[in-house]
């Protein structure tokens, strides 16, 4: 879990990703090509957000992943299986501990564990994320995005960008 000191940004939501996926991601899953984001419509990474994508696309040129993005629809998110799978046991772990400094939260996230073997890392992410940065509609263009034919607002496909010159 990344756990950062700035703002919520998309750059922010992008680089815990970006940290999941280089941390454990690529290790468990060293053949994959693809990846899956169930995502919420928060601002950070709303559907309507240009800055989540173009940073999407930065992390699938990196890593030459296929992005695959599924939006909840408004007011659905409490289904997402992190909310229930990951977010209830550190409610559970700090439950009545005063989190009185960003080492303790840390190191409370850091001791989540259940007994069907969910162990939970979390690191400090201290970079700075501004805010109110644009992304122009020819920038938005050039990226690489296919959207489904079911709600292709709401659900999209980043594909790496050729790179190459000829």
């Amino acid at each position: 879990m990344n756990v950062g000191i700035d703002h919520e940004t998309a750059e922010f939501a992008v680089e815990s990703i970006r940290r999941g996926w280089k941390h454990c991601g690529k290790e468990l899953y060293p053949q994959a090509s693809e990846l899956l984001i169930t995502a919420d419509g928060g601002e950070s990474l709303g559907v309507r957000n240009k800055r989540w994508k173009k940073a999407l696309q930065t992390l699938a040129n990196e890593e030459q992943l296929t992005i695959t993005v599924a939006h909840y629809p408004p007011a659905t998110s409490k289904w997402n299986k992190i909310e229930h799978r990951l977010f209830s046991f550190i409610s559970i772990n700090w439950r009545a501990k005063p989190l009185a400094s960003l080492e303790t939260v840390i190191e409370l996230i850091s001791h989540t564990t259940t007994e069907q073997g969910l162990h939970v890392t979390a690191i400090k992410d201290s970079h700075t994320y501004p805010t109110g940065l644009t992304l122009s509609d020819a920038e938005l263009k050039a990226l690489n995005i296919v959207r489904d034919p079911f709600h292709g607002e709401w659900n999209y496909t980043i594909k790496p960008q050729d790179t190459a010159f000829p």
